[in-house]
């Protein structure tokens, strides 16, 4: 079992930044993909970001390239998403996810067997 836990949600501006956290426990982390998923009101739960376990590795969806980056710490079994230049179109409730099948490069969510309870995201005009 892989417990995530995640932090650093809230409301701001365009163009503001925020950074999310994802506290991860249980099994090793170490060889975990590690990604982030993201759910508006009324749309389907669709991929952001993921990481490969040795951090080197990283994959975004075309519409946060440029402005999103993923990052890991396996000694502190943590992920971060720093979003910068936030946008209205980013709002939505964040989860942070774990899977071990998963090698990278935007794998689905049914590729993720553990999923954290979301973080809520809201970017004003």
């Amino acid at each position: 079992q892989v417990q995530l836990v995640e932090s650093g949600g809230g409301a701001v501006q365009a163009g503001d930044s925020l950074r999310l956290a994802c506290a991860a426990s249980g099994r090793t982390f170490r060889g975990y993909t590690m990604g982030w998923f993201r759910q508006a009101p009324g749309k389907e739960r669709e991929f952001v970001a993921d990481i490969g376990w040795s951090g080197r590795n990283t994959y975004y969806t075309d519409s946060v390239k440029g402005r999103f980056t993923i990052s890991r710490d396996n000694a502190k079994n943590t992920v971060h998403l720093q979003m910068n230049n936030l946008k209205p179109e980013d709002t939505a409730v964040y989860y942070c996810a774990a899977s071990s099948r998963c090698s990278g490069s935007g794998c689905p969510s049914s590729e993720y067997g553990y999923f954290g309870q979301g973080t809520q995201v809201t970017i004003s005009s």
